[in-house]
């Protein structure tokens, strides 16, 4: 019997499950073992138009790992093949394969896809360890409650885990310490530089590929500067820890002209990747947090605790919705949307300013911060009435750490509100006021943040109050909509109408 594995593209870690179940048999085993790395560039064209910069931030990694594992010892196929199926039916055949090995895929689409092909091998599922939860733990737990919130599962994973605990009593006796890293932005605000690395040889030739073979994708390619190897990886984790995270929390929720990453830790593409693991990146931020106490680089509680909710939280409580949910979630539309995505969500060219600093951001990087995603793209997207399907589409194109299984329960679920409130206790539906209070964008825009008709008019404030209005019934449900909802029935019946009729008109030209 010969044993190989394949190794996805997401999964660029030594200990993963498919590698570390042959690495803990026999030894020397592995040297034998026959592994397996493919480039698609039919999954990269057929599915959607990628951002240029995921398609070399993932090619260039595997093409890095594809080495670690070479000198590992490991046995290494890397292929760049028309299509998935091709290459793997190649490579079974000219390895003799009797048994293919994997690790579950993250993305439920691409599991089913490998269990529907009729391999002449046997096909063995290992279970994904790249979670702090495994599918099952996560099912039992959700059990147990009616509605499945957020603070619920993060508590309940801090004391599994033991993270940021004193005994059964939470560090600095609170959970959460979310409303003081809500803090609008000020002027003088001086955020460090990212951690950046300058394109090697390897990383070249992936763009080479990509602009020789004219694939076609979305943003720029030529800036590209992340991190492709584990090394790099942990390099961002230490600048994080020892530069960015000390001033983390308090501005985590503002948006600034001219500030792309702010004092975010931009690792979620390295944790998603496999590049880093969640429960070392957690354990070296609580490790700093304890290290420092009491000398003058001592780290806010509020920015170590809301950091590592987003880890320990916020991306194991995503995935979690997203195995437990029907395979059908994320086709759901709640509200009926079905307004198309307006063609500036790929240009930018909108004037919107705040939109445009965000997309125009995006397309320059492939990455903009959480606020920036749930409070004016999927806002917009939301109370404009976009089509979610196409909205999460382009979500999952656009961001360079985005996959299935996070965007389908972030856009569907937390940003759209299409799942009617199986995730989210109420639609994050704002008007312009919030985004005045939250950036310095509506300076530098020709609409007015004040304004709710005419020409000056913000267009994120006749949308937000023709949403509630074509919505009434559905939101009045919602119990935490109750006082938005009694100012809707309070407002003037002319203003609202002059609202509701702009909005409708500037379907027909968006801009």
């Amino acid at each position: 019997m010969t044993v190989g594995i394949w190794v996805l593209g997401d999964q660029l870690w030594q200990g993963q499950a498919a590698l570390a179940s042959i690495a803990e048999g026999a030894v020397d085993q592995h040297r034998t073992t026959p592994v397996l790395l493919l480039e698609s560039r039919g999954h990269a064209t057929q599915t959607r138009t990628y951002h240029y910069q995921k398609l070399v931030l993932i090619w260039s990694a595997m093409r890095h790992f594809a080495e670690t594992l070479r000198g590992a010892g490991w046995s290494v196929t890397y292929a760049r093949v028309p299509d998935f199926e091709t290459g793997l039916r190649d490579w079974i055949e000219v390895e003799g394969i009797t048994e293919l090995r994997m690790m579950e895929p993250s993305d439920r689409p691409f599991q089913a896809f490998l269990e529907h092909l009729d391999l002449p091998c046997k096909l063995q599922w290992i279970p994904n360890n790249h979670f702090l939860w495994s599918r099952t733990d996560f099912a039992d737990w959700a059990k147990g409650y009616k509605q499945l919130r957020l603070e619920n599962f993060y508590r309940e994973g801090r004391k599994r885990l033991n993270v940021l605990m004193d005994g059964k009593v939470p560090v600095g006796e609170a959970w959460n310490f979310d409303k003081q890293n809500r803090k609008p932005p000020k002027t003088g605000l001086n955020p460090p530089p990212p951690l950046r690395f300058e394109p090697d040889a390897m990383t070249q030739q992936v763009m080479a590929d990509i602009q020789s073979e004219a694939i076609p994708g979305f943003g720029d390619l030529e800036t590209f500067d992340w991190a492709v190897t584990r090394e790099q990886a942990l390099a961002v984790l230490e600048q994080f820890i020892t530069v960015r995270l000390k001033t983390f929390g308090p501005y985590q929720d503002a948006m600034v002209t001219g500030e792309d990453t702010m004092w975010h830790a931009l690792l979620s593409p390295y944790i998603n990747l496999g590049l880093l693991q969640p429960r070392e990146v957690i354990d070296a931020v609580e490790a700093a947090y304890h290290d420092r106490l009491g000398t003058a680089e001592a780290l806010d509680l509020a920015s170590v605790e809301g950091f590592i909710r987003q880890v320990l939280g916020w991306r194991e409580y995503m995935y979690g919705l997203y195995q437990y949910f029907d395979a059908d979630y994320g086709q759901q539309n709640w509200f009926g949307h079905q307004q198309p995505l307006p063609e500036f969500f790929w240009t930018g060219e909108t004037r919107m300013n705040c939109l445009h600093q965000t997309l125009d951001q995006t397309r320059r990087t492939g990455y903009a911060h959480h606020i920036q995603r749930l409070m004016l793209l999927a806002n917009f997207a939301l109370i404009a009435g976009l089509d979610p399907q196409e909205t999460e589409s382009w979500f999952h194109s656009a961001f360079i750490d985005a996959y299935d299984w996070v965007m389908q329960t972030n856009v569907i679920g937390m940003g759209l509100f299409a799942d009617g409130g199986k995730l989210a206790s109420k639609p994050y539906a704002a008007s312009a006021n919030y985004i005045n209070k939250m950036s310095d964008y509506c300076k530098g825009c020709g609409y007015k943040p004040k304004e709710k008709v005419g020409e000056k008019a913000c267009p994120f404030n006749y949308f937000y109050w023709d949403f509630l209005a074509r919505h009434r019934d559905k939101l009045k449900k919602q119990g935490r909509m109750n006082l938005i909802l009694g100012q809707l029935d309070r407002m003037d019946p002319e203003l609202l109408a002059q609202m509701r009729s702009q909005a409708a008109a500037w379907h027909q030209t968006p801009s």
